[in-house]
């Protein structure tokens, strides 16, 4: 297992991992560009963000793992739209991945973030391909907020831990 990153002193220079998805790359695309444009407005240029593509949903736990123990980042975030295309049962992925990002995030001591959707019931006509394109935008701006958010309040942590150890 890491060690835990102190990140008080090295989150100003650490950057922000950001994975996607590649299936319906079109929608899933807007929760990166409103990540990108909220983040901004909360102090963090895109230059310090790395972005990843990967196939699937599926595969982002393993890419988060991977990059939250490089150290290198501050936190991840993953987004991605599990579907229920009628082959397997959309519901196991979905579970797979969500408790894949959890056990990373609590294994490295590196925040993750997901933006990963999974609608119970997803159909590729204009109404859902529009409903989701949008929403999509409001999950990268929540994203953003909870990123953000919990990376000052674990800064915050760090502090107090660093008081009682100096006391």
């Amino acid at each position: 297992m890491q060690h835990a990153i102190d990140i008080k002193t090295k989150s100003a220079t650490r950057r922000i991992a950001f994975i996607q998805a590649s299936w319906h790359k079109e929608i899933v695309d807007q929760c990166r560009i409103a990540f990108v444009a909220e983040m901004a407005t909360r102090g963090y240029s895109e230059d310090v963000m790395d972005f990843f593509e990967v196939a699937g949903a599926f595969e982002i736990p393993l890419h988060a793992k991977l990059l939250a123990k490089s150290g290198r980042y501050a936190a991840v975030v993953g987004t991605g739209l599990v579907v229920d295309g009628g082959v397997y049962r959309h519901e196991f992925v979905s579970q797979a991945v969500i408790s894949g990002l959890m056990q990373v995030q609590l294994e490295t001591e590196v925040p993750v973030i997901s933006a990963v959707l999974t609608p119970h019931h997803f159909h590729s006509h204009d109404e859902h391909q529009g409903f989701f394109y949008d929403h999509f935008l409001v999950k990268g701006k929540e994203a953003a907020h909870a990123c953000a958010d919990t990376i000052k309040r674990l800064q915050q942590i760090d502090s107090i831990t660093q008081d009682r150890i100096a006391a």
